[in-house]
């Protein structure tokens, strides 16, 4: 019963979220773009990249075709401990662009290998801008991203920072990736668009957002411990009394992992940095200054414990019946919940995916069920063995390693 309860409430929880979230766009589809004033703001550009030859160039040509002024922005790679070739491909670049719009920071394994943190961190110091905005090495954004998020940053003194879209760029290639963009683009209509809508909360994202340089230096640069970076930072900007928005206008195309074994590090790597994020900030549940993060809170530590646990007992029980092991009371009125929770989840689903053109399938709509019944399980399988990963590296006190995700062509 208290399985039931539990994933049911967090079903029901995201269900509402998915519709302030859609409610929230159809207000906002129509509006214009922010416009930028006469004096664009100097903003720096921080590219971590480790490694990654394969996508660098293509993700630093896009950054450098902006159509913010040319003259008021510049791009910085901190190419971070790479034994490939980027440091080739990057003079190369350097060359062809000059120095004033490109900078390269080569650290070595002394200064860097440290994780996308410390990255970010030693760029910072390079950086000239007012404004600092954020790209991982895979991305493509489109050509207004920048100029939409700044000029939706400028548009309210109480704004920290403003987050764009990203969109699968890859998602044809397998299976998986067609499960991920759909994961996407029900998260930031649900957990995004939904939260701000609700509750004027939104948690930045790791690529595709823009920030004031005088928070970053204020919280004090970015978390070298956290490898959920954005969301540590997130808590932080709230906590001073700060706003973040979402603005859909902007977006970026990033690729995804293609394979499970890419899938399963890169997720373990999030779930942990989540739970380190949760145990660090869970004392502001009861304290004043909290108030701000107390729902995020709340449902980080639903999703990762209560409702993570409740799963795995849903499970459990469920094989064990199907075994003959054990008998349930509540098996008839479960296996009807069981029944509505699909229906609930492949509906809230595919709201979300008919905000995006192209997405609107009926070879979607059949991938989200199919989505229910694997990539969840799936999901669960990751944050499983993330909790256990993290509770040992605590127990024999060991530095959390940073994985880089695979690229591909």
């Amino acid at each position: 019963m208290i399985a039931i309860i539990s994933i049911w409430g967090t079903l029901v929880v995201n269900l509402i979220l998915t519709v302030a979230g859609y409610t929230w766009y159809l207000r906002h589809v129509t509006r214009p773009d922010p416009k930028l004033p006469e004096q664009a703001p100097f903003v720096s550009i921080l590219v971590p990249a480790h490694n990654e030859g394969i996508v660098i160039v293509k993700t630093v040509l896009s950054l450098l075709s902006f159509d913010y002024p040319q003259d008021r922005y510049e791009v910085i790679v901190i190419n971070d401990n790479s034994s490939d070739n980027s440091a080739d491909l990057l003079k190369n670049l350097q060359d062809q662009f000059g120095e004033a719009r490109l900078k390269v920071i080569n650290t070595d394994k002394v200064t860097g290998g440290k994780g996308k943190s410390n990255a970010l961190n030693i760029g910072l110091k390079s950086a000239k801008g007012s404004i600092i905005s954020i790209y991982d090495a895979d991305n493509t954004p489109e050509h207004g991203a920048l100029r939409i998020l700044v000029a939706e940053l400028l548009s309210d003194d109480k704004l920290a920072a403003v987050i764009g879209k990203f969109r699968t760029r890859n998602k044809n290639a397998t299976l998986l990736t067609r499960f991920i963009n759909i994961e996407t683009l029900s998260f930031q209509w649900m957990a995004q668009a939904g939260r701000q809508q609700l509750f004027h909360l939104c948690t930045i994202p790791g690529t595709n957002y823009v920030i004031r340089r005088s928070v970053i230096e204020k919280v004090g640069g970015w978390d070298v411990k956290a490898l959920a970076e954005d969301t540590e930072i997130s808590f932080r900007v709230y906590q001073m009394g700060y706003r973040i928005k979402f603005q859909p206008r902007a977006v970026t195309w990033e690729q995804e992992p293609q394979t499970l074994d890419v899938w399963f590090h890169q997720r373990t790597r999030w779930v942990k940095g989540n739970i380190y994020v949760i145990i660090k900030n869970a004392k502001l549940l009861f304290q004043k200054k909290g108030r701000p993060i107390r729902f995020d809170l709340l449902y980080f530590l639903t999703i990762y414990f209560l409702l993570m646990t409740s799963l795995v007992l849903s499970d459990s029980v469920f094989v064990l019946s199907v075994a003959g092991i054990v008998h349930s009371n509540l098996q008839g009125f479960s296996n009807y919940l069981w029944l509505f929770a699909v229906l609930m989840f492949v509906i809230s689903t595919f709201v979300t995916i008919t905000t995006e053109r192209g997405e609107l399938t009926f070879s979607n709509l059949l991938l989200i069920i199919f989505m229910y019944l694997v990539y969840s399980q799936m999901w669960l399988a990751v944050a499983a063995y993330g909790m256990v990963g993290y509770i040992r590296e605590q127990v024999f006190h060991k530095q959390a390693k940073w994985y880089k995700t695979k690229r591909y062509k």
